[in-house]
């Protein structure tokens, strides 16, 4: 038989399968993989089911999305952010945020173009840049800020330089970037000429009155940004699968070109009860907050509690923490680490090594998710002090 595509056969299952799979198998608290356990608002659930009721939401919805989400995303865009986007030809609704991220990666890149990637990095970025063909560069946010060094950052910059892939609030570091941050980046964009993907599926996830601003907001920046977002962090219920991309006419054209024949369209009953959702924000927003910083706060003090050195996170609902030097000098690898408080401990992570692919900082790190009841996180807390 002849080969498969070179390009997929070198890809492997995702870590967030592979850490869920053996958490499974050991019967272990999953604070891997990025979901709650417990349920999202009822607002949600109860629009889904309004849906199912309407007969025009039982058959394909429309390509780029069902007229009311893209009207209600208009809606947040402009009173949140002070951002305008046309609903007819500047939103498109995808299948969650990875199918933008691919979607915006084929319409835009080709062999030979380069793309830039922050790391750690979220895993669907360096995937969707290689089915395109491009040449990936790397720049990695330090440790312990996680801030970007700005020469390193200049030297990933070239004239072939056209998609720079940016996650703000930052998955795994719980970096919310400053204003003068993105008008750096934003600078050597314009200067190199490239597009900016910024995901910001975290964007309603900050803490400590630090708050998120889409770098297309910036003066000058809507028109080389690919703004990605989706609804299943904020509602607590990621198997919506709703995500959406908003850019300039031109960009929007070619994205939908690739989506109508990748999914075509979106569950309309999930848009919908999306569309619902993002009416009831102005209540919701603030006591969504509110929980999620109460978790990162239990578990950033029980883990202090531990050898590890947790890092307090901005935004998202995930902690780095500092593996300890004694585990670190046994030999042990953020991997190898994870692997064994599985299966000794009943709690699983993520090991961080999975999201570099330039520095060496991944493998002294493992992210935790918070994004659990507090009866969760606190039996994980008991498990993770007897380990040591």
């Amino acid at each position: 038989m002849k080969e498969i595509n070179s390009k997929v056969a070198s890809i492997e299952e995702s870590i967030f399968s592979q850490m869920t799979s053996l958490a499974n198998q050991h019967r272990a608290i999953n604070l891997a993989q990025g979901f709650p356990n417990f349920e999202g608002p009822k607002f949600i659930r109860n629009a889904l089911k309004e849906a199912v009721s309407k007969k025009a939401y039982g058959q394909y919805a429309p390509m780029p999305g069902i007229s009311p989400l893209l009207q209600e995303l208009k809606n947040h865009y402009r009173e949140s952010y002070q951002l305008y986007y046309d609903e007819k030809s500047e939103i498109t609704i995808t299948n969650g945020a990875t199918e933008a991220i691919m979607v915006s990666s084929l319409a835009l890149l080709e062999p030979g173009d380069e793309v830039i990637l922050f790391e750690p990095f979220y895993d669907s970025y360096p995937i969707s840049a290689k089915l395109a063909g491009a040449d990936i560069k790397v720049v990695t946010l330090r440790e312990p800020d996680f801030k970007w060094n700005s020469q390193e950052l200049r030297a990933a910059f070239s004239p072939k330089t056209k998609l720079v892939y940016f996650n703000n609030p930052n998955n795994p570091t719980g970096r919310v970037f400053t204003k003068e941050e993105l008008n750096e980046l934003l600078a050597l964009a314009r200067e190199f000429d490239a597009y900016i993907l910024s995901d910001e599926v975290y964007e309603f996830l900050t803490y400590d009155n630090h708050h998120h601003i889409p770098i297309a907001s910036l003066e000058g920046a809507k028109e080389r940004t690919l703004t990605i977002s989706s609804a299943g962090k904020t509602y607590g219920h990621t198997g919506l699968k709703v995500g959406w991309l908003a850019a300039s006419p031109q960009i929007t054209h070619a994205c939908r070109m690739v989506h109508q024949f990748n999914v075509f369209s979106v569950n309309p009953m999930a848009q919908y009860a999306v569309a619902v959702g993002l009416q009831q924000n102005e209540k919701y927003i603030p006591q969504l907050r509110s929980t999620y910083e109460k978790k990162r706060d239990l578990l950033f003090n029980a883990l202090k509690e531990t050898p590890f050195t947790p890092i307090k996170p901005q935004g998202t609902y995930f902690i780095l923490a500092k593996i300890p030097e004694a585990k670190i000098s046994e030999g042990l690898n953020d991997l190898a680490l994870c692997k064994q408080l599985i299966t000794q401990s009943k709690v699983a992570t993520i090991p961080p090594s999975a999201f570099y692919s330039k520095s060496q900082e991944g493998a002294l790190f493992l992210r935790f998710c918070f994004a659990k009841d507090d009866a969760t996180l606190e039996e994980a807390a008991k498990n993770l002090k007897s380990f040591f």
